[in-house]
């Protein structure tokens, strides 16, 4: 891997699990020294990490976190809407029937994952990245699956900032599985209504959990 690789998916991975966190400052010298690689390859991370809106030049401090204001929160799941629906669209189309209820079966034994522990919760989250990817492979559009890389990157930091509510899970879980049924069916517009509940659903639940819990 390239060293501005290495430090872009670094520190990307550090500001999406808020180890990093706003309002940071990363300083060249200091972050090319932490990371081990020379001023010129952090310079191009720091630069995709800019167009990513992952940080921004503020005037004195050089370039910082950016910050993830409630408006960008509703701003970006009304993009994110537009995709998500599209894509559940077309995998109902275009799936293999096989890989989808592969995932089926394993959400039917979601619940059990989600009353367990922690550890087990985790394969719950790594179920539903499979989920994502298996739709992102049925869409058969290289476009519209790199925008949507981009939302969920920021998706992602929006997590970070509500907190787990074991309930609000458990109703994902299910969720999740009518949209799989969906396409499991071939019904593209159901498969796009389930999509389009689940996520309003989980903005109702950020936006509370954040108004619950300022920061």
């Amino acid at each position: 891997m390239r060293a501005s690789d290495r430090a872009y998916a670094a520190l990307r991975d550090e500001i999406v699990d808020g180890d990093l966190a706003a309002g940071t400052v990363l300083g060249e010298v200091e972050q090319s020294a932490r990371l081990g690689v020379s001023r010129t390859p952090l310079r191009e991370a720091l630069s995709r990490l800019a167009a990513d809106g992952l940080v921004a030049a503020h005037s004195g401090r050089g370039l910082v976190v950016t910050d993830v204001p409630v408006e960008h929160i509703v701003h970006l799941f009304e993009v994110r809407g537009a995709l998500e629906e599209q894509a559940a669209r077309l995998a109902a189309r275009r799936r293999h029937v096989a890989v989808f209820e592969g995932l089926q079966a394993e959400l039917r034994r979601a619940p059990d994952l989600l009353d367990a522990d922690d550890p087990a919760q985790n394969e719950y989250y790594a179920l539903v990245a499979r989920l994502d990817a298996a739709i992102d492979d049925a869409v058969q559009n290289p476009y519209l699956v790199a925008t949507l890389a981009g939302v969920r990157t920021h998706v992602a930091r929006i997590r970070r900032l509500s907190h787990d509510d074991p309930e609000r899970l458990r109703e994902a879980a299910r969720e999740h599985l009518m949209i799989v049924d969906a396409i499991v069916d071939g019904s593209e517009s159901l498969a796009a209504h389930a999509t389009q509940l689940h996520l309003h659903r989980s903005l109702k639940n950020i936006l509370g959990s954040i108004e619950r819990n300022p920061q």
